[in-house]
């Protein structure tokens, strides 16, 4: 705990405040905003970005990571209590404090039990897939914000029953912010700006334009009537209240799984943003004290009156261009925020006026970015099986709902990749001419023995792809009654668990009966340790293992 603190030098004391100063600027719209998408006050925003950001910069590994309400568990967490009470009720407040807490807890325990490995089991395009499935529908939500309607009316009511002043005012606000995401950053550095003061000039034009459009609803004008607004913010801190979760332990059960896909979501998504701003600041990301720093930072959330929370990418990317060099700038940004909450009631009053269609078209313009239209395009061109599982995920969210959606990209991951390796690559070699070098037979003209098959394995060899594997080697040797010898060359073989042992055993065996020997070559020297001690070694094999595929060759090339 506080790694970071034992190492601080004087010098990036600057970087942190310049940094906290501005994310405290983005998270006060931003954190309402993902508030109302849970289906919360606004208030909750602020409260889920104050004590979480402490408690991850207590445990968490990422020295600019910036922990804070994201689109995506905000849709999630109103998605998975939709059926269980009203938005904004009493209990639904306190159903998204036991959700968090219970998404908490999976990843602490996630963290302890060293899980952090699982982040590798959602491949990139079904991340994209699902993040984009989330898009569109975050997109469809607020669309009828921004109309001044309701977010549960239908796309096909938004027309008809549009209030004209939200309308204007909310395309307006989005059309500004979409050309600040596009074009701000390089006009103000054609200005004469740095980059690092234009991209945070630039990622601030939301707080602007949040105020422009503040100060013309305070200003009484005719036309801004009916817009509507967010309404009263309260001062002060949130209690901190482990009793009223406790009082609500009778939902855990209808809350486990909810939880487990939304800590899922958290790891992947914070995981993300992490890992990139590491490689760029050279530093090391562990990803169990990550998955036990955003675990406390959710039951954290949920004591002090929040919802779920994770690192989220463009938050943390403006920390580490504003200068942030450690924690202590999200430390900063969550004391500015706390200091907001206990300014008196009539210094907030002024937010109670903050119009709802700006706050749509700021939830649009953020969530816009997360659809990777590059990444489907390269995916499309490049492997057709991940283009259909990106797109059948996104489909998921969008037809049957965020929480099958993830089953579905989880689900489509495995089956790609247990797919991929139950067909392992085999080649048959030969040598270069005058050279030690082996390649494939169809791709170059290679030298053969015409009594040595020699078959290269591209793969582990596992339960999965055991009986691909005797197929493939059977349908070599069915034209070559001259073979006499079998050389598995295992180079790219990396295990060979029991299942492939035995496989390889009654492989032997079989060619033993037809006459014919079974070598191995290139054996890696962990898969030689394992098996030294097996019955394939110690007892059964025909043949020899040999070093490299040029000792087998030489020595075969004058067997019979």
């Amino acid at each position: 705990m506080l790694h970071w603190l034992k190492n601080y030098q004087r010098t990036w004391l600057a970087g942190d405040i310049g940094s906290g100063v501005v994310v405290a600027l983005m998270m006060i719209p931003q954190g309402m905003a993902y508030a109302l998408l849970a289906g919360l006050p606004p208030v909750a925003g602020l409260y889920a970005s104050i004590l979480p950001a402490f408690a991850y910069a207590l445990f968490g590994s990422s020295m600019v990571q910036s922990v804070g309400p994201m689109a995506i568990t905000s849709l999630m967490t109103g998605t998975a209590l939709a059926s269980m009470a009203v938005a904004g009720s009493s209990i639904y407040i306190l159903l998204t404090a036991e959700l968090a807490f219970l998404a908490g807890v999976i990843l602490i325990v996630s963290g302890i039990g060293r899980l952090g490995f699982l982040a590798n089991f959602l491949s990139r395009p079904v991340m994209s897939g699902f993040t984009s499935g989330v898009a569109l529908l975050i997109i469809g939500s607020q669309c009828a914000v921004l109309a001044g309607l309701s977010s549960k009316v239908a796309l096909w009511e938004i027309v008809p029953r549009a209030h004209g002043p939200s309308v204007l005012m909310g395309l307006l606000s989005l059309l500004v912010l979409w050309m600040s995401q596009r074009w701000s950053a390089g006009l103000l550095g054609k200005l004469g700006l740095s980059l690092a003061a234009a991209t945070i000039l630039s990622r601030l034009i939301p707080v602007f334009v949040l105020l422009l459009n503040t100060l013309i609803m305070l200003s009484g004008a005719a036309w801004t009537v009916g817009i509507p607004v967010i309404g009263h913010v309260p001062s002060g801190l949130p209690d901190l209240d482990a009793g009223a979760l406790l009082a609500l332990k009778a939902n855990f059960s209808s809350l486990v799984m909810p939880a487990a896909l939304i800590a899922f979501i958290i790891f992947m998504s914070s995981q993300s943003a992490a890992l990139t701003l590491a490689q760029k600041r050279k530093e090391h990301i562990d990803a169990n004290r990550e998955l036990l720093g955003l675990g406390v930072a959710n039951v954290a959330a949920a004591l002090s009156g929040g919802f779920p929370v994770t690192g989220s990418i463009s938050r943390s990317a403006v920390n580490h261009v504003a200068g942030a060099n450690s924690p202590l700038a999200t430390l900063i940004s969550a004391g500015l925020l706390a200091t907001l909450l206990l300014l008196p009631g009539t210094w907030l009053a002024p937010l109670a006026s903050i119009p709802l269609p700006v706050m749509a078209a700021m939830i649009i313009t953020a969530v816009i970015g997360m659809i990777d239209l590059a990444l489907i395009q390269v995916a499309w061109r490049y492997d057709r099986a991940d283009a259909f599982a990106l797109f059948a995920t996104a489909a998921g969210v969008l037809f049957l709902g965020v929480e099958r959606g993830v089953v579905i990209g989880v689900v489509l991951s495995l089956s790609i990749l247990i797919g991929r390796t139950s067909r392992p690559h085999m080649a048959v070699i030969g040598r270069l001419p005058g050279t030690e070098h082996f390649r494939n037979v169809d791709r170059h003209a290679v030298e053969t023995l015409a009594n040595t098959l020699m078959l290269r394995v591209d793969a582990g060899i596992f339960f999965g792809n055991t009986a691909a594997l005797i197929s493939h080697i059977d349908q070599q040797l069915q034209n070559r009654s001259e073979v006499r010898h079998l050389v598995l060359v295992m180079s790219a073989v990396n295990f060979i668990d029991t299942s492939g042992l035995y496989a390889l055993t009654e492989l032997n065996a079989s060619l033993s009966e037809r006459g014919m020997q079974l070598h191995l070559c290139e054996v890696k020297g962990p898969v030689m340790d394992r098996l030294q001690g097996s019955p394939l070694i110690k007892q059964a094999l025909t043949g020899k293992i040999f070093l490299s595929a040029g000792q087998a060759y030489t020595f075969l090339s004058n067997a019979t």
